[in-house]
């Protein structure tokens, strides 16, 4: 049977998959969205445990800025992934936020 934060988590995931190619949100909207933490959405997200199943590229802090501990890969996999789905940077670290946002 799962724990609380399992089940917390997997809301967590079920929404990251909910980000379209091309787009981002934030820990915090995640958070706000699951009336939780947007620490506890980042330490889900560095606990998820299949990658390829949900995007956790496409979730970048509410500057924009890409994630220092970023799972699978670090920043600069995060941002590789990001810059092949067609997201440009505006800087080293961060994107246009309003330009690619996803809301839900």
């Amino acid at each position: 049977m799962l724990d609380r934060s399992s089940r917390q988590f997997s809301k967590v995931y079920e929404l990251v998959r909910q980000i379209p190619k091309g787009k981002v949100t934030t820990y915090g909207a995640i958070a706000k969205k699951l009336s939780m933490s947007p620490r506890v959405v980042g330490y889900a997200l560095h606990l998820n445990p299949n990658g390829s199943k949900t995007p956790c590229h496409r979730v970048v802090n509410r500057n924009g800025r890409l994630a220092p501990g970023y799972a699978f890969g670090g920043k600069d996999e995060q941002k590789r992934r990001l810059e092949q789905e067609g997201i440009k940077f505006i800087d080293k670290q961060r994107i246009e936020l309003e330009k690619y946002l996803f809301s839900f």
